[in-house]
C-alpha cells in the first residue's frame, strides 16, 4: 500500500515539472516579438553580406531595415509564418531563406551531404579490408611483427630511432 502511494506521488511530481516545462517553453511562443527574433533567423539579408536578417549589423545596410519592416508589418497583419516564408521568397527569391525547403529538389541539399559522406566511409572501410586481406598487406604485418626477418638497414634505423626517443617500443 505505502508503495503504491509512492509511485503515485512520483507519477504525479513527474506530470507537474512537465506541465512547467510545457509552460515555459510556451510563454513567447505567440508573442510577435519572438516571432519576429524566429522568422528573422529564418531569412537572410539581401544585400550580400552573407548575413541573416536578424543579425545583419553592418553599416550603410540598405536593405535589412525595410526587409525588417516588411516582417513586423507581415506579423502585424497576420499573417503565419509559412506565409511570410513565402512572400519573401516570391519577393527576393529563394536564396533569401536561411535554410534549404525539404520539398521538391531542395530536398537533394538536406540529403547529399549525408549520402557523401555514408559513401566515403563505405569507400574507407572496404579499402581497409582490401589493404588487411591482401596478401603483400599480410606479409608487410607479419615481416613487421618479427623483428628478425626485417634487412639490416632497416634494423639499423629502428635501433637508431629507439635511441634518438630513449623509447624501447611499447606505449
Amino acid at each position: 500500500m505505502k508503495t503504491a502511494l509512492r509511485v503515485s506521488f512520483w507519477i504525479k511530481t513527474v506530470q507537474a515539472a512537465a506541465l512547467a516545462v510545457a509552460v515555459c517553453f510556451s510563454l513567447g511562443a505567440t508573442d510577435a516579438g519572438s516571432r519576429f527574433n524566429d522568422l528573422g533567423h529564418r531569412l537572410m539579408c539581401t544585400c550580400g553580406c552573407a548575413q541573416l536578417l536578424g543579425e545583419c549589423n553592418h553599416v550603410g545596410c540598405t536593405e535589412s531595415g525595410r526587409e525588417r519592416k516588411e516582417l513586423s508589418a507581415a506579423i502585424a497583419g497576420g499573417e503565419s509564418d509559412k506565409e511570410i516564408l513565402a512572400m519573401f521568397s516570391a519577393k527576393y527569391g529563394a536564396t533569401v531563406l536561411a535554410a534549404p525547403t525539404t520539398h521538391g529538389f531542395d530536398l537533394v541539399a538536406w540529403i547529399a551531404p549525408f549520402a557523401v559522406f555514408g559513401a566515403a566511409l563505405l569507400g574507407t572501410i572496404l579499402l581497409v579490408r582490401r589493404w588487411v586481406t591482401s596478401p603483400a598487406g599480410k606479409a608487410q604485418a607479419a615481416r613487421l611483427a618479427n623483428p628478425a626477418t626485417l634487412d639490416p638497414e632497416t634494423e639499423a634505423l629502428r635501433e637508431k630511432i629507439r635511441r634518438e626517443t630513449g623509447s624501447d617500443g611499447g606505449f
